[in-house]
């Protein structure tokens, strides 16, 4: 990773996110396809909802024939964490027209939004339209690909996990992480490793009191009060 602000430089460093987009979208193709799901409406649902653990958990909430309202909701509490990221990148495209601002947001994702942070730390503060448009874009195009591929391959392939792409983007995490961590000049090196193991701690012991649904939006709040104060009050 480097400086450049580029639509070309951003589509070239979300290659890795690309990748693992690939494994987990297949393989919600080949589960929304087992579940009865045709191929076109999965399509649909990727390039509509773009958010493979939403896409997984309303899947199953058709199998279960839950009420509309409850699948609307439960795919929102899901996907709320986005407001947050949301909220943190809009500063850097405040020139940006209504228009391109929608498009932006529709393409975030945790993990094109944690690719933006890294960039932000090399570029002392600066981001692009063009760059995140780039950078967003490639994971998105690769995840419709991967989707219709697994829901046109079916029943061929009926265990996925045994190949491990149900790990793809649990490996990709953890490389957007050690970039993180490599690359802040803001934050203490300190306050980073106490900040990722509280979080692995609220995740392990979160995972026993909380519902999934709900796991990631809490302790990312918990996690963002615990280092605004630690850093105020410590560093």
């Amino acid at each position: 990773m480097n400086d450049d602000l580029t639509r070309r430089a951003g589509w070239h460093e979300a290659i890795p996110i690309g990748f693992s987009y690939f494994g987990i979208s297949l393989a919600l193709g080949i589960v929304g396809r087992a579940a009865g799901i045709s191929p076109g409406l999965m399509l649909l649902m990727s390039a509509l909802i773009f958010a493979g653990s939403a896409q997984f958990v309303l899947i199953s909430l058709l199998l279960t024939q839950e009420p509309v309202m409850a699948i609307v909701a439960a795919t929102f509490l899901i996907n709320a964490r986005l407001i947050l990221l949301g909220i943190t990148l809009a500063p850097h495209f405040k020139q940006q027209s209504f228009l391109k601002t929608i498009l932006l947001a529709s393409l975030l994702t945790d993990e094109s939004f944690a690719l933006a942070i890294n960039k932000i730390n090399y570029t002392k503060g600066r981001l692009t339209f063009a760059w995140f448009h780039g950078a967003a874009l490639l994971p998105y195009l690769v995840c419709l690909s991967a989707t219709l591929i697994g829901a046109l391959l079916g029943g061929l392939l009926t265990n996925p996990e045994r190949f491990g792409v149900d790990f793809a983007v649990i490996a990709m995490f953890i490389g957007l992480t050690y970039l993180q961590f490599e690359s802040d000049q803001q934050l203490p090196k300190t306050l980073q490793l106490i900040l990722i193991g509280c979080s692995l701690v609220m995740v392990y012991f979160g995972m026993i009191i909380i519902p999934g649904r709900l796991l990631i939006l809490a302790v990312t709040l918990v996690g963002c009060a615990i280092g605004v104060i630690l850093k105020h009050v410590y560093f």
